[in-house]
């Protein structure tokens, strides 16, 4: 079994920022791309990064290209979101999840973490 467990969101004033991390379960980690969504009140879940097993490519929602920047650690298990210069359009519940290949569709994911609120005060 997979699991995927995300920390770091909290309250961040406008022009802040936060590292969420996302430490996953299992064998599975290492051949494994890694993405992260977002959902905020009244919308569908989007893409927000998602990065290859390696770690080599990476991709970014427009949105937040320049802003946000993924990585992970192999040896922990863990993937990190470095949010800097947040504002109030990034407050969502942030999630991580599995995919075989790095992807920016999330019906391609096939494990998820519970999620982890971020509320960006302006």
């Amino acid at each position: 079994q997979v699991q995927l467990v995300e920390s770091g969101g909290g309250l961040v004033p406008a022009g802040g920022s936060l590292r969420l991390s996302c430490t996953v379960s299992g064998r599975t980690f290492r051949s494994s791309a890694m993405g992260w969504f977002r959902q905020a009140p009244g919308k569908e879940r989007e893409f927000v990064a998602a990065i290859s097993r390696t770690g080599v490519s990476t991709d970014y929602a427009d949105s937040v290209k320049g802003r946000f920047s993924i990585s992970r650690d192999n040896a922990k298990n863990t993937v990190y979101l470095q949010m800097n210069r947040l504002g109030s359009e990034d407050t969502a519940v942030y999630y991580c999840a599995r995919s075989a290949t790095i992807t920016t569709y999330r019906y391609e994911y096939d494990y998820w973490g519970q999620g982890t609120q971020v509320t960006v005060s302006s």
